[in-house]
């Protein structure tokens, strides 16, 4: 839970700003060099939800916008699993140009773009961060093995706030092995049930605290 709170349009302004400062401050050169466009995020402003995918591939460079190729198409699938569509969720990457060839991010890269990615959340304000492959994952989670955790909630310190982390399996690496797929949707499936639980458990938090002034 943020504790800064933004209204919608507040928020689109604000987001706006952080594509504008990775511009005006030069992040990583050598790949903006090379890309067609800078990838930053796509959706709802206000979602529950926000999906963190490593880098942008070829498709994504030349739209603009993240998840767009097979694995976006994936993606969009399971939402519709779980009765939600692109527009109800945010969904962006860790590092915002495609690295040439498609290659992993470096670390420097990923570390480059990391305060932007932080800044996105803030104002953004998830009840969960859902991250999609080992890269996003290891931004939050860096001791961990996404074949241990994979589908598991962890809340971990955010600066002076918790965030719900759950990491998931790529969509591109499921594609291809029918196993990981199998698994990627059964903890896909996990997720409305997760925001479920944390509003009740807000609502419980903040409930009693509201008591608690009343009675005082």
């Amino acid at each position: 839970m943020i504790s800064q709170l933004y209204m919608g349009n507040e928020k689109q302004v604000l987001l706006e700003q952080i594509a504008a400062d990775i511009l005006n401050d030069n992040i990583c050169p050598d790949l903006a060099r090379e890309a067609t466009n800078l990838v930053m995020g796509c959706g709802n402003v206000d979602a529950e939800i926000v999906f963190i995918g490593e880098a942008p591939g070829k498709n994504e460079d030349l739209s603009g916008l993240p998840f767009v190729g097979a694995a976006g198409k994936f993606l969009t699938e399971m939402l519709a699993e779980i009765n939600m569509k692109r527009d109800d969720v945010y969904i962006t990457n860790i590092v915002k140009y495609r690295p040439p060839n498609n290659r992993d991010p470096s670390i420097s890269e990923k570390e480059a773009f990391w305060p932007f990615l932080a800044r996105q959340l803030m104002v953004i304000q998830p009840k969960i961060v859902v991250t999609l492959g080992r890269h996003s994952m290891e931004c939050f989670l860096s001791d961990c093995k996404i074949s241990d955790i994979h589908g598991r909630p962890h809340r971990i310190k955010f600066g002076k706030v918790s965030l719900t982390i759950v990491p998931l399996y790529h969509p591109a690496a499921a594609l291809y092995n029918g196993g990981l797929r199998t698994t990627l949707i059964e903890d896909f499936k996990k997720l409305p049930k997760l925001v479920n639980y944390i509003n009740l458990e807000e609502k419980e938090k903040y409930g009693s605290e509201e008591t608690g002034k009343n009675s005082g």
